[in-house]
């Protein structure tokens, strides 16, 4: 376990101390230990975060109250394991600009957002992609300074007398805030840059190449490091963020992992029965139609879907659809009239079943309106001989009853079925 001073110890001060001479003794040592006039020196850099972490906790009320009746708690150097510039940064923001420490920190350069439209098959297989736009970059002419022969072109700003900070309010003590002029470098150029007029930047068509993954899907981010907006006063730039759009595809769906694709087919094929061109992501397959398919009716054709994450191929399912006829002639018209007129209940079970549901329910409806009628017998207050008859399965005066159940199949979605492309 290390030993920790004693907060007044270090910085060489009683227990009576006021709060002004806490403040003075802390700037006096801390000027003298501090890393930028002691370059190197790790024992002063130590001392110089003891005498950080004294102040922290003896210029705050609260803290010195219960370090003055408990001693330490936690961790008793905040600045201990941590980097020295947390120390510097915690010293800068009191005394930075007062003791002309003020340094010239570096920026990170901006991220950049790039979207990127593909097409379905590509977000589905994985493709490369080369994109271009103008970027912002250093100016070679002036190599980022934006003055004329580079940084021996550079000269101090006037604003804050090359400090880069500029004091807030009368206090020798107030806080200080980044000079609008300089842009907190604390130089400026004597005569601008005549390539970049001073910004120190230019724009600059750039070629990147991206590599989309197989089974991406929209807005899916690919992040290509450094390639951003450029640093400044020696920052690092940022990054490029490349934001995927999937177009949509007029046949293609994708339900989760699986690959749906829909086949128009008119209605002689479902009913015949018919080949088609089956287009999967590779290429095309052939797949039989049996007859009397319908509308809705589910094929799966293995290994030619999305790519899973074991590399190997999924599964497509082909969902037919059943185009209906438009723009008919007068003869397509009467042709369609007599195929209708042959074909008969039996060619359509499920039409058939679900029409006389219907009408049977009508004809309950109707039965029990006549038996609530005026003068009717119906309408006596009871006995056998004032019901009104009714459908079967029904009560007197309930103008509804439960459907016969159909002994054919359900006019719902056909059953799924597994097709072996040729």
């Amino acid at each position: 376990m290390t030993l920790v001073r004693d907060y007044y110890e270090t910085l060489g001060l009683g227990r009576e101390a006021t709060e002004s001479e806490i403040k003075v003794a802390y700037r006096k040592l801390a000027l003298r230990h501090h890393p930028d006039r002691n370059p190197g020196d790790v024992v002063a850099e130590e001392r110089f975060k003891e005498l950080s972490t004294a102040y922290a906790v003896l210029s705050v009320p609260e803290k010195k109250e219960h370090y003055d009746r408990f001693g330490f708690l936690g961790d008793a150097n905040p600045f201990s394991s941590a980097n020295v510039a947390s120390a510097t940064d915690f010293f800068d923001a009191i005394f930075g600009d007062l003791l002309g420490l003020g340094r010239r920190k570096k920026s990170t350069g901006r991220d950049l957002r790039y979207t990127l439209e593909i097409d379905f098959e590509e977000a589905a297989l994985g493709c490369h992609k080369t994109i271009a736009f103008d970027r912002a970059e250093d100016c070679g002419a002036c190599r980022g300074s934006g003055a004329e022969g580079g940084v021996a072109g550079l000269t101090k700003c006037g604003r804050c007398g090359g400090q880069g900070f500029q004091r807030q309010g009368p206090s020798l003590l107030g806080g200080r805030r980044e000079c609008a002029v300089c842009g907190g470098t604390g130089e400026v150029p004597l005569v601008s840059c005549k390539t970049c007029e001073g910004a120190g930047i230019v724009d600059k068509w750039r070629e990147f190449d991206v590599s989309i993954p197989p089974r991406t899907v929209s807005g899916s981010t690919q992040r290509v490091a450094g390639q951003g907006s450029p640093g400044r006063r020696g920052g690092p730039a940022g990054d490029l963020h490349v934001v995927v759009r999937v177009r949509p595809h007029k046949y293609y769906v994708r339900e989760g992992e699986i690959l749906v694709v829909e086949v128009p087919v008119s209605m002689t094929e479902a009913a015949l029965g018919t080949e088609v061109e089956v287009p999967v992501l590779d290429g095309t397959v052939k797949m039989k139609v049996p007859a009397g398919t319908q509308s809705g009716s589910v094929f799966r054709i293995r290994g030619k879907g999305i790519p899973q994450s074991s590399g190997a191929r999924g599964d497509c399912h082909v969902r037919v659809v059943i185009e209906t006829p438009v723009n008919l002639g007068p003869e397509a018209r009467e042709m369609l009239a007599r195929i209708e007129s042959v074909l008969g209940g039996a060619a359509t079970p499920a039409r058939r079943d679900f029409r006389a549901q219907v009408a049977t329910r009508e004809g309950a409806a109707r039965d029990a309106a006549a038996g609530e009628a005026p003068g009717h017998p119906g309408a006596a207050t009871g006995g056998a001989a004032g019901k009104a008859p009714h459908a079967p399965g029904t009560e007197a005066g309930v103008g509804h009853h439960e459907a016969p159940k159909s002994t054919t199949a359900d006019a719902g979605a056909p059953p799924y079925r597994d097709r072996n492309h040729s």
